[in-house]
Order: structure tokens, then C-alpha cells, then sequence
């Protein structure tokens, strides 16, 4: 056998255990992929396991509350070491334990409130002198100068109940004390509260409140309350089951802060006819702070501070345009300055006259009727 016969031999031979090692790996790895499907279908057929609250340990066993809030008495195993509080997985079928789950975080809050540092300044506001005194008193004034109250002897308000028409100011007024006081603004709404978290209510008004300490100096601002905290009635769907518990909620987080602590919480409402005695009573929400419509002098101040930046011609008579504007809110002297900007630019000028402010009080008292038509069709 020439030299030559035997390279091409060595040669053959080498591509073949090349290529069997090759295959050798490859079908390794398609047993390894195989086996992995495999426990992937298997684990895809297990149940599902059930998010269970323990509500008391009585000796060796749990009583354990499922989603619909049924309450079950289990057997646990020890090594578990279970709490009180304590989120567990459960077997659907006999509700056995099979471990502990931390459902502390099932809600990011900060998703479901509007959580900020406001730059609303007092004088931005116009027309609530007498309401912006006492807000300094209750919120402002225990914040920054807390000793004043221990000194003295006395304990300011927990928190406050801004009430009146909507568009008085009641939000700007919460916005103003927590720039005021360097506060996290915390901002809550009632309805959507009531409404989005059936089920999970309670524990989100827990959380936010947890948010609140963990923020502070912080201010929690409800608005729309009265429709978290209206009257209780007799309860008989689901719905106004899980509503009441969420205000029970709302009322043990209030009564867990102490009066100078660094949380204040304000709420806000249109109707406080409708409201529970039981959030305004003392040591809650016991400073009631009427926020009305503004009089001829504050609806000068409001449409001088809407109108500092705009370029008004000569021909304005302000006196005639208060008179017009007599009982619209703050919110709605806003929207008419607003609207003569926009009627002049429709007009392609860069000044506002008289006439634009006119347009406007008329454009913004139509769509006022409008409103006001509306609700009657709604709620009568």
C-alpha cells in the first residue's frame, strides 16, 4: 500500500468519526431539548394553584379565605411557619397549603393614583383667602411647625373636608399646601376606586396609605368621596358589599394616624349632603371647609390672574364681564378667558377684545345648561 492510499485512508476514516461525533452531539441535544418539552407539557397539566389569605391560625390547622370570600378551616404543613396576613398558594381541589406567596406587591399603587410634587402657588389662586387661611391653619401650619401644637397643648385635625360647586378650586387648594409644605401629593378618585378594584378595594386604600408614610410629608387628596363614603345603607349585592368595605378601610387608615404625623389627608366633594357621618366626625375628617363660587371680588381676581399673560385691547370693560360671569365657578372664568384667546385666533389676531370675551361667556353658559341638562337626565 502506497503512502498515498494510506492518506486517503487516515483521511476517510477521520471524516468518519468526525461525523459520528457530530451526530453523537446533535442527538444529545435533541434528547436534552426533548426532555425539556416534556417537563414543560407536564407542568402546563398541573392545576392551577389558588391565591388564598390566612386569617387566623388556630393550633395546628389555618382558616384560610379564598377570592370569593368564603372562608375554609385547613390542615398546614409546620415547615410552612405561616402568619396571620400570610398570601398562600392553595390545590383548588381540597385547598391544601402548598406554599406561601408574597402578595404585598400584587398592586404596583403608583399605577392606579396620580402621585407628584405640585408647584401651585398660592397666588395662583383667587377669590379663597378665607378658605386658604384656614387650610394654612389645619395642614400647613402642624407640617412645618409641629412643637407649636406640643408646646400649647392641643391636637390640630387629622385631616379636612374641602366641600362646594364643582370648579370652585377645591384641587388647587389641596395642590397649593403641598408645594407650601414640600409635600408628596398623593391623588385619589373615589369613583374609580369604587368602580376599577372590585374585589380590591380595601387593599389598595390600604396601600395607599402605606405609600403615604413611606412618601412623607405627603398629602392624601380624595376626591369625588362622597362616592366612597356616602351614607350606609342596607347591603345586598356584591357591589355595595365591597363598596362598604372599602370605606371601613378608608376609616381605619384614618384612625391609625396620629394628628402630627407627617401624612394629612384632605377629601373633596360635591355633595357632602350624601356623605357619612361617620368620616366627618371628630378625630377624621372634622374641619369642614366650604369652598363656594366666587363673589364680584374674587371673580377678579381669578380673571386677573387667567389674563396677566394675554394681550387684551383697550376696549375691555372688566366691570361688564364680572357682571356677566356672575355665579360661574373659577374653572369656568378659566374657560372663558380660554375661549376669546381661541375666538381670536380663529380670527387670525393676536389681541383680545371685547367682543371675544362676550363670545365666550356665551359659549361657556351654553355648554354650563348643557352639563347641567345632562346630569338632570342622569340622576334626576
Amino acid at each position: 500500500m502506497t503512502t498515498k492510499d494510506k492518506n486517503i485512508i487516515d483521511s476517510v476514516l477521520y471524516s468518519y468519526t468526525s461525523a459520528s461525533t457530530l451526530l453523537e452531539e446533535e442527538n444529545r441535544m435533541l434528547k436534552e431539548t426533548i426532555n425539556k418539552l416534556k417537563e414543560e407539557i407536564d407542568r402546563l397539566k398541573l392545576p392551577p394553584l389558588m391565591v388564598c389569605e390566612v386569617m387566623d391560625i388556630v393550633k395546628e390547622n389555618a382558616v384560610i379565605r379564598i377570592p370569593n370570600g368564603n372562608q375554609f378551616y385547613v390542615n398546614f404543613d409546620k415547615s410552612l411557619k405561616l402568619k396571620v396576613g400570610d398570601g398562600v398558594l392553595c390545590d383548588q381541589k381540597n385547598l391544601n397549603i402548598v406554599k406561601t406567596i408574597d402578595t404585598s406587591k400584587k398592586f404596583n399603587v403608583e399605577k392606579f393614583v396620580i402621585v407628584e410634587k405640585p408647584k401651585v402657588k398660592w397666588d395662583a389662586i383667587g377669590g379663597l383667602k378665607e378658605q386658604e387661611r384656614e387650610i394654612k391653619e389645619v395642614i400647613e401650619l402642624p407640617l412645618k411647625k409641629p412643637e407649636l401644637f406640643k408646646k400649647v397643648g392641643i391636637t390640630p385635625p387629622k385631616g379636612i373636608l374641602l366641600y362646594g360647586p364643582p370648579g370652585t378650586g377645591k384641587t388647587l387648594l389641596a395642590k397649593a399646601v403641598a408645594a407650601s409644605t414640600h409635600s408628596t401629593f398623593i391623588e385619589v378618585v373615589g369613583s374609580e376606586l369604587v368602580q376599577k378594584f372590585i374585589g380590591e378595594g380595601a387593599k389598595l386604600v390600604k396601600e395607599i396609605f402605606e405609600l403615604a408614610r413611606k412618601k412623607a410629608p405627603s398629602i392624601v387628596f380624595i376626591d369625588e368621596l362622597d362616592s366612597l363614603a356616602a351614607k350606609r345603607m342596607e347591603v345586598g349585592t356584591s357591589g355595595e358589599r365591597e363598596a362598604n368595605r372599602t370605606f371601613m378601610q378608608l376609616l381605619a387608615e384614618i384612625d391609625g394616624f396620629k394628628s402630627l404625623d407627617n401624612v394629612k389627608i384632605i377629601g373633596a366633594t360635591n355633595r357632602k349632603d350624601i356623605l357619612d357621618p361617620a368620616v366627618i366626625r371628630p378625630g377624621r375628617l372634622d374641619r369642614l371647609i366650604r369652598v363656594p363660587n366666587p363673589d364680584k371680588k374674587g371673580r377678579l381676581e381669578i380673571f386677573k390672574i387667567h389674563t396677566k399673560n394675554m394681550n387684551l385691547n383697550s376696549d375691555i370693560d372688566v366691570n361688564v364681564l364680572l357682571e356677566k360671569m356672575d355665579e360661574f365657578s373659577g374653572a369656568e372664568i378659566k374657560a372663558v378667558c380660554t375661549e376669546s384667546g381661541y375666538f381670536a385666533i380663529r380670527d387670525n389676531r393676536s389681541q383680545v377684545k371685547r367682543k371675544d370675551f362676550l363670545d365666550a361667556v356665551i359659549k361657556v353658559k351654553r355648554e354650563e345648561e348643557l352639563h347641567r341638562e345632562e346630569y338632570l337626565r342622569m340622576f334626576g
